[in-house]
């Protein structure tokens, strides 16, 4: 089976073919940096992070890029509230981002340009847009796109032109040709920041920012555009006008969008979590009372285009439900290091019909939900074998091989410490299994109790079984 993808522009799973063997160009819209990330923002993030991880899983060499919207309405109305510069809280906030995106395992972008650094390839879109007779300048030095010049505008989102009686982050202006015209240059307001530009002072609208940054970093046609589905209209539908008209091609190829984290309302009814709707938990308070494992977990138990219910709740139903992995890991660890000898066998083929059943998942259309279901079922046939103890170290080697591959993608799973990698920790543990055995002989039980609960209360349990003390982490 090779990988297939819900495309929002054709509402179709379809193959997935590169635009270059080997390769692929993925970008995904950012965030505006006018106030911390919160779960809603985390969902997309995460989300195309381990569709970027099961690209290269796969063996592609993928270039990923997102960028910041750090040149916009809301920040300027936030930095002039807080009297600073614009782009001192933008840059502030980025800084914040970055803090933020670590506490959910999320692996680094190639790439991040922000807007107030791509003002060349900005100006040089918009010129191609006049150009080529689909933008015109107006008195107040805006640059307006016309819409009704692309045929198929509205094809994402399925909308026809007499729908669309509102472009979105755009006010009418009566210097426009027609109400549904968007800008892509917006002339100078007062105590606005602004750039110099061939139409006058200014600065770039919404949509015209990640076509240029596409076309600069990527080339005028990329592999895959992401981003939460509150963007189809009309940010992605103005993108894929914008490039179409400057260059007459395709925007990407493939088109994903993720469904919307929600809450419910004092009503029992869910709706978007945003934060003009004031309903957001941010990252920060989140990532504080729960790990990134369970944060990710949450996200990834769901398939990224249905819509999600937040609450503490749910993150406490998602932290129970990793604990079962986590326990079979840890168990699964403590058989590689103290299980019997014996060739790996059954586990070796239950490794193997998990790897079939997690690439099946992922391939359509990067089902993780049925991807760790593949999992949960590993874990029921391998904790079965460990209680009837014929699995063997090498059995246990081999699924752990497996789980740290596919955990690459997913990012569930506790890393390991360092320590652990070596014969030290090892002879550690060793000498104080047997100074407690040694205590227990001597009847000095308060003392072979205390070793046994210090090292639970540094993570690690030891058990007593026929075969001996065993030790594991918890």
């Amino acid at each position: 089976m090779s990988l297939k993808i819900s495309n929002t522009l054709t509402n179709k799973k379809e193959e997935f073919v590169p635009i270059e063997k080997g390769k692929v160009k993925m970008y995904v819209c950012g965030v505006t940096v006018y106030d911390d990330i919160h779960m809603g923002h985390a969902r997309s993030i995460i989300t195309f992070d381990v569709v970027r991880r099961y690209l290269q899983y796969l063996g592609y060499d993928v270039t990923y890029v997102t960028n910041f919207t750090d040149v916009d309405d809301k920040i300027i109305n936030r930095a002039n509230e807080r009297g600073i510069d614009p782009l001192q809280l933008s840059s502030d906030y980025i800084k914040k981002y970055f803090e933020d995106v670590a506490k959910l395992g999320v692996r680094k972008a190639d790439i991040y340009p922000q807007a107030s650094t791509s003002m060349p390839y900005i100006i040089d879109m918009v010129k191609d847009i006049i150009d080529k007779g689909y933008g015109y300048a107006t008195a107040d030095g805006s640059v307006y796109f016309r819409v009704r010049k692309i045929p198929d505008f509205g094809a994402l989102s399925n909308r026809t032109i007499e729908e669309m009686r509102s472009a979105g982050r755009v006010d009418l202006d009566p210097n426009k040709e027609d109400p549904l015209d968007f800008a892509v240059w917006k002339g100078v307001k007062p105590g606005e920041v602004f750039w110099d530009s061939p139409w006058g002072k200014g600065r770039p609208g919404w949509h015209i920012e990640c076509s240029a940054m596409i076309r600069h970093y990527l080339g005028d046609t990329i592999d895959i555009h992401g981003g939460g589905n509150d963007l189809v209209f009309p940010h992605h539908e103005n993108e894929i006008a914008q490039t179409k008209a400057a260059c007459g091609c395709k925007l990407a190829n493939y088109w994903m969008h993720n469904g919307m984290l929600e809450t419910k309302g004092a009503d029992g009814k869910t709706v978007k979590m945003s934060k003009s709707l004031k309903n957001f938990f941010k990252v920060e308070d989140v990532a504080a009372k729960f790990d990134k494992y369970t944060i990710r977990f949450y996200y990834l138990n769901t398939h990224y285009r249905s819509p999600l219910t937040y609450g503490e709740e749910n993150m406490l139903e998602a932290q129970a439900a990793l604990k079962r992995l986590w326990n079979n890991f840890r168990d699964l660890q403590a058989c590689a290091r103290d299980g019997p000898a014996g060739e790996a066998g059954e586990a070796a083929a239950l490794a193997e019909t998990a790897r079939k059943d997690f690439t099946e998942a992922m391939d359509d259309d990067f089902n993780t939900r049925a991807a760790i279901e593949a999992l949960f079922a590993l874990a029921r046939s391998t904790n079965k074998m460990m209680g009837e103890k014929t699995l063997t170290k090498a059995g246990a080697e081999t699924v752990l091989a497996f789980l740290a591959d596919v955990d690459s993608v997913l990012g569930i799973l506790p890393e390991d410490e360092a320590q652990e990698d070596n014969g030290a920790f090892d002879a550690v543990m060793s000498i104080l299994i047997d100074l407690r055995k040694e205590l227990r002989a001597g009847k000095q039980y308060q003392y072979a109790d205390m070793i046994r609960d210090r090292l639970k209360d540094a993570g690690y349990v030891l058990e007593d079984t026929s075969d001996g003390v065993k030790w594991k982490k918890i």
